[in-house]
């Protein structure tokens, strides 16, 4: 049962961690590095490490998803950003790159999201990924997926993510025709992820849809405002576990049928990964961190997909910085920095050794603390 708390008379609240409240507890096994393995597969697509781009046109471009791809990675393109708005947005990219903190960066990226999505660019896009010989996943808001839906199926995508801020099975309005994610994904020959969720019951009503994986979380980081805006602030240690027990549940529901679960938000370092994987995730979204390769497209600044909003922005504009090293060296090292930020797949892979696990389902069996 989990902690109950009455924060006043006739209000209580559950007790939630964050990442940062647990630590990983080794077993009585260790196990060489060598030996242990970090792939995964997303229905009939196989992935060396647990790391999907997550879909910001700060890191997100047809080439550096190409890159990632090529690395073991799965790289999301967003066909509601600047790609799928102009020919060529490299000049508007290096300018936001350019921008310093006094900049009315919110305005402008307000500005140039204005543009109107251009369905034929989208073809372009998904051809120039196809190109790179890596799987092609590209990501669409709910609120878009059915007018965008024919050009994206057209292009030829391998996996399709339904991602929002928060999405869930059971929208409900009175003035428009709410997406009915069940009909939906029935109708698709191809594997669907969606989110982001934060409960239990969420997750359980969005694996019911047919959804191949289920993102967790709302991608919360320093530069995120969802908490000031809406007052939304996911413990992600505690959401990913809760997914985890509706994944359960499903599977004893279903007689078998496994649902993916990404974990997205809280995830700076390997020490993260490791934590958001032992709590029962499958693999993680990363956004922030990819800023610091020397591939990302705005050259360190970081911003959300939320964060252009025309009416109620949701994320904050980080200025760019110098990059730590390629995106290889930031997946797999060699690191020169002792903070977890480069080599993050080599030190999920270190976790899992010295705590004795072969592969990432096994790992998520691993033993957590609470030490704060």
């Amino acid at each position: 049962m989990r902690d109950v708390v009455e924060i006043g008379l006739g209000k209580t609240a559950q007790r939630g961690y964050h990442l940062d409240d647990i630590a990983i507890v080794p077993s009585r096994r260790t196990r060489d590095v060598d030996d242990v393995s970090t792939a995964w597969q997303l229905d009939a697509y196989p992935f060396k490490i647990p790391c999907v781009g997550h879909p910001s046109d700060a890191t997100m471009s047809p080439a550096s998803a190409v890159a990632l791809g090529q690395l073991g990675g799965l790289g999301v393109l967003n066909v509601e950003g600047l790609w799928a708005r102009y020919e060529d947005p490299r000049k508007i990219l290096d300018e936001l790159a350019g921008l310093d903190e006094d900049a009315p960066a919110t305005r402008r990226l307000q500005e140039v999201y204005a543009e109107p999505i251009r369905p034929e660019l989208i073809g372009e896009r998904v051809r120039e990924i196809r190109e790179g010989g890596v799987t092609v996943a590209v990501r669409v808001s709910p609120q878009h997926t059915l007018a965008l839906a024919p050009v994206i199926l057209d292009a030829g995508v391998d996996l399709l993510v339904i991602q929002g801020t928060l999405v869930s099975a059971e929208h409900v309005s009175t003035t428009d025709e709410p997406l009915n994610l069940k009909e939906f994904i029935a109708d698709l020959d191809l594997p669907v992820i969606v989110g982001g969720c934060t409960d239990y019951k969420t997750a359980l009503h969005l694996m019911r849809t047919g959804a191949a994986g289920v993102i967790v979380g709302v991608g919360a980081d320093e530069w995120s405002t969802t908490d000031s805006v809406l007052g939304i602030r996911v413990p992600m240690a505690t959401a990913i576990a809760d997914a985890a027990a509706a994944r359960r549940d499903y599977l004893d529901e279903t007689g078998g049928r496994y649902v993916h679960l990404i974990a997205d938000g809280d995830v700076q370092t390997s020490g993260d990964i490791a934590k958001a994987l032992g709590c029962g995730a499958d693999a993680v979204m990363l956004g922030e961190p990819l800023t610091q390769a020397a591939e990302a497209p705005a050259k360190g600044a970081w911003w959300h997909s939320v964060s252009s909003h025309p009416k109620l922005p949701r994320g904050a504009f980080g200025v760019g910085g110098p990059s730590l090293g390629n995106l290889e060296q930031l997946l797999f090292g060699p690191a020169d920095d002792p903070d977890g930020q480069l080599n993050l797949f080599g030190g999920l892979k270190r976790a899992m050794a010295k705590c004795g696990y072969r592969d990432l389902k096994e790992f998520q069996k691993v033993g957590l603390v609470i030490d704060r």
